[in-house]
């Protein structure tokens, strides 16, 4: 893995495949590190003819952590939120998508394909959206626009990704992350127990425990605007992936998102719900990979 500077933070990322390739942007969700991304679908992916980049956002794993900017205020935040208020928060999404494009250019890479899943694909839209030269096309996983009208996740789902573990003990901790993937993961490509141990561990184990800022990313997902409008100018292709099991985040929000989005294809896959199981891998590298390869080949004959 390797660092750059870059948007004013320092960003670690991972590089798989060879350098002249389209570029792929993998970014990941809320609270997660680039690890979350499964490295047999990165090294597939690259094998398919694609540059393939995963990266930790601001305030997870390696990248830089803003403590300077303090613990929001999660309570009155959830409460503005649910009562449709302005969520005041330290950076927004859009401080998130300026990060990835960030990135981009520290690695000289003028355009890629953007692939983002559940906070990564609020990320990856805006990104679409506000900087379209970048953008050779979007991936939406999971994800969601933001409108309001759009049915929220199960109280279990919400709860299950905001109960922190019950001490900071590394067993506290391992039970905290294994219930969260069993509440939010995929009921037909079920992940087994030794699989969710080792992805609990592998993260722990890479990078401190910081709820503050995780906190703040939060916060970043309350306090930003709805994307409808940015989507309705996005001209690239556009394919919007969505499990159909999803509890945390509806299969309604896929189908918003596809329906903000001029021509966008909509994929939604029965018994998949929020997660990266080795179970998925088949399925994001059919149609993420299948969605890529076909975008390039249309490029060429074009």
């Amino acid at each position: 893995m390797a660092r750059v500077h870059a948007n004013g933070i320092e960003i670690e990322y991972e590089s798989f495949g060879r350098t002249g390739d389209p570029a792929a942007l993998l970014i990941m969700g809320f609270s997660a590190q680039l690890t979350m991304w499964p490295k047999a679908f990165c090294e597939q992916l690259a094998m398919k003819g694609f540059r393939v980049i995963r990266f930790d956002n601001r305030d997870i794993g390696k990248s830089t952590h803003l403590s300077n900017l303090g613990a929001p205020n999660m309570q009155e935040a959830m409460m503005k939120s649910a009562m449709g208020q302005k969520v005041d928060a330290p950076y927004t999404l859009d401080d998130m998508a300026a990060d990835a494009v960030g990135l981009l250019d520290a690695l000289g890479i003028a355009q890629a394909h953007i692939v983002g899943a559940s906070m990564g694909g609020m990320i990856a839209q805006i990104v679409a959206g506000k900087y379209p030269a970048r953008t050779r096309s979007l991936v939406s996983i999971m994800s969601t626009t933001g409108n309001p009208d759009v049915p929220r996740g199960t109280p279990e789902a919400y709860a299950a990704i905001t109960t922190p573990p019950a001490s900071l003990s590394r067993e506290d901790r391992i039970a905290q992350g294994i219930k969260l993937w069993r509440v939010i993961g995929s009921p037909g490509y079920p992940a087994t127990d030794a699989e969710l141990k080792a992805t609990v561990e592998e993260a722990m184990d890479r990078a401190p425990y910081d709820p503050a800022g995780i906190a703040r990313q939060m916060a970043a997902i309350m306090a930003s605007p709805p994307r409808n409008d940015i989507l309705k100018n996005v001209r690239c292709p556009a394919m919007v992936l969505h499990g159909a099991d999803d509890p945390l985040v509806p299969v309604e929000g896929g189908k918003d998102t596809a329906a903000s989005i001029s021509g966008a294809k909509l994929v939604i896959v029965p018994g998949m719900a929020h997660d990266f199981s080795n179970a998925l891998v088949p399925i994001y590298l059919q149609y993420v990979g299948g969605f890529l390869t076909h975008v390039e080949r249309e490029a060429k004959a074009a």
